[in-house]
């Protein structure tokens, strides 16, 4: 029965298959939680930051506490905390898609963030801005370890590609 819903009891609710025109705020949410998508809104003129569940876990921060850039800013390794910084006050002026990667520091443990939104106040309301979150530290530890295989290939003298494109935790980029 693909043409039409399809129904489902778990948990003692109907879950209803929705058709590719009509998705509601249950089934956005599935599909952001199975993602791991921290989902944040950041008011520009205050500089505070709400987010989700996923997003205060994201970032070990509890979820009833007022939370500005600045307080996230504290958890972002110091090398990148410029960057990032610069990179967010930035987004107001970039039209489009942007994306920018970074590391946070969680005590002993160094995580990997994707952060992604849109720029040139696209989507904005009122003074608030919106985008996500997402864990990349998987991703970034399998690349940093094909760079260091790469690495062990090269002629003496040679430049990795990362070494002459930059990387992406170096780049706001805009996709």
């Amino acid at each position: 029965m693909r043409n039409g819903p399809q129904e489902k009891q778990k948990r003692n609710f109907i879950v209803t298959q929705p058709n590719s025109a009509a998705w509601d705020e249950h089934h956005f949410r599935l599909g952001v939680t199975a993602a791991g998508v921290a989902l944040w809104a950041w008011n520009v003129e205050t500089d505070r930051l709400t987010m989700d569940e996923i997003g205060y876990a994201l970032w070990a921060i509890p979820a009833d506490i007022e939370v500005t850039f600045e307080d996230l800013s504290a958890h972002i390794h110091p090398a990148d905390r410029d960057r990032v910084s610069a990179a967010f006050q930035a987004t107001r002026a970039i039209i489009g898609p942007y994306e920018t990667d970074f590391r946070i520091v969680l005590g002993e443990e160094v995580r990997w963030i994707s952060a992604r939104g849109r720029g040139d106040d696209e989507g904005i309301v009122g003074q608030v801005m919106y985008g996500v979150f997402l864990d990349v530290t998987g991703r970034k530890q399998a690349e940093e370890a094909n760079e260091l295989l790469a690495g062990d290939d090269e002629s003496p003298g040679e430049e990795s590609d990362h070494g002459r494109r930059g990387s992406n935790e170096d780049n706001l980029a805009n996709s």
